[in-house]
């Protein structure tokens, strides 16, 4: 079943005759974009969604058509989580745990993406802090309440390719600050932490998978300039044309929210467990030089010693031990 889907493939489409009756699902930012869509589609089909937002007003406007579609026992209820702040990312983990109920996948969507440089609440660089350690934290904690046979789905991205990976200066302390790699740090590391939490829960029966949605528009985009990336797009058209290739074509929001509810309810866990992937199928490892828009995953975003070296530096930088 997992082979019959591909770039092109919606949400829609890929859970069409699946029934999530009974099932609940964590889904990690849910105002926009992504977030918003794997939501809808989950409730939809039975699912009782958890959705976590900074902006409660703004996610509760976004998602009327979320309750509005649910069907089957489907429903969403939304609480507060601001992953910059360590703080909120505890007391949201906390909550969870004091409700007590099981989750049968967690889907850490959430994300910014080449933000200007900043600092989250406890110190580290933006993206970094809100993209890795927050996730990396929040995951921790609730790891109790996935259920035996569950899964934890991440949200990445071919971005991790834009850079090489190392974990010296993760804050940028030192080294000068470029908004694309400090993005694609943020992106390897949610890698290289599905791949160690992976090998951690494999023995309670839970897998973990990390992916690229594809390219979208959404409000992930909001600290580009337009200009930039409309001559990226040329580049990448000129190389195809080079090639032979039709033109770029962004994805649709329901195209790009496709492979998180693929890898979490339809592909096999053991295919998907501690690997990454991308358009509904588990993605090739190549280091070869591939355009931005081909489809791969670097090594070094898989590699078990350098994911169980972050871990330990998360670990440090996080004040906890899980």
């Amino acid at each position: 079943m997992s082979g019959l889907f591909g770039a092109t493939s919606t949400t829609d489409e890929v859970l069409a005759g699946v029934d999530l009756k009974g099932k609940r699902v964590l889904v990690t930012g849910v105002s926009a974009g992504l977030g918003v869509e794997t939501a809808r589609v989950l409730a939809a089909h039975g699912a009782q969604v958890t959705g976590t937002a900074r902006d409660l007003a703004k996610a509760r406007a976004a998602t009327e058509i979320v309750r509005a579609g649910a069907a089957n026992g489907g429903s969403l209820d939304i609480v507060e989580l601001d992953l910059a702040s360590l703080a909120s990312v505890r007391a949201c983990a906390d909550a969870l745990i004091s409700d007590g109920r099981l989750f049968d996948v967690v889907i850490a969507n959430a994300g910014v993406m080449a933000a200007p440089f900043g600092r989250t609440a406890d110190g580290f660089e933006t993206q970094f802090g809100t993209n890795h350690l927050g996730h990396f934290v929040l995951v921790n904690r609730i790891a109790p309440l996935v259920t035996s046979g569950g899964r934890v789905v991440i949200v990445a991205s071919s971005g991790h390719r834009m850079a090489p990976f190392s974990l010296d200066d993760l804050n940028f302390e030192s080294k000068t600050y470029e908004p694309w790699a400090a993005y694609a740090q943020s992106k390897t590391a949610n890698i290289l932490f599905a791949v160690e939490l992976d090998r951690r829960l494999k023995e309670r029966g839970i897998r973990a998978t990390a992916l690229h949605p594809g390219g979208i528009q959404t409000e992930l985009d909001r600290h580009l300039d337009p200009d930039m990336i409309e001559g990226m797009i040329t580049q990448i058209n000129a190389a195809l044309a080079a090639e032979g290739k039709p033109p770029f074509q962004w994805k649709t929001i329901p195209q790009g929210a496709a492979t998180s509810v693929w890898a979490g309810f339809v592909a096999p866990a053991d295919a998907v467990g501690g690997r990454y992937c991308e358009n509904c199928h588990v993605s090739e490892v190549t280091d070869a030089e591939i355009s931005p828009i081909s489809e791969g995953v670097r090594t070094y975003a898989l590699d078990p010693e350098t994911a169980r070296a972050l871990w330990a530096k998360s670990e440090d930088m996080v004040g906890e031990r899980f």
